[in-house]
C-alpha cells in the first residue's frame, strides 16, 4: 500500500482511495497514478511515463499523457490551475507532491 497526502493506492489489488472514498480508475489512469505516487516528491519525465505506463519509447505528442492526467486530476479533485497533488514542472515532467501547498492568506 502506498499513501501520500490523502491518496492511497494498493498496487496488488489495483485500487485507489482519496480519504475514505474509493476512486474508480481505468487501467491506464491507475498505472499513471501509481507511476507518480511510487516516486512522490520526484520529477517523473514524460519519457519515463510513456515507457512505464504505455510501454513504448516512441511517441510524437504528449496529448496521451495530458488527457489521462486530466481524468486522474478530476477524479482526485486536483485543480490543474492550482494543483495540490500533481504538479507540472515545465520542461521537465510531473511530480506527485508529498505535502499540500501552504494555504495563502
Amino acid at each position: 500500500m502506498l499513501e501520500v497526502q490523502d491518496i492511497r493506492i494498493d498496487p496488488a489489488t489495483r485500487r485507489a482511495w482519496k480519504g475514505a472514498d474509493e476512486v474508480a480508475l481505468s487501467r491506464k489512469e491507475f498505472d499513471l497514478l501509481h507511476a507518480l505516487v511510487a516516486r512522490a516528491g520526484e520529477i517523473v519525465t514524460r519519457d519515463e511515463l510513456m515507457r512505464d505506463v504505455w510501454h513504448t519509447t516512441f511517441w510524437t505528442s504528449s496529448k496521451t499523457i495530458d488527457v489521462h492526467l486530466g481524468w486522474v486530476r478530476r477524479k482526485l479533485g486536483d485543480d490543474s490551475r492550482h494543483p495540490h497533488l500533481i504538479t507540472t514542472i515545465r520542461g521537465k515532467g510531473l511530480r506527485f507532491e508529498t505535502e499540500a501547498p501552504a494555504t495563502r492568506v
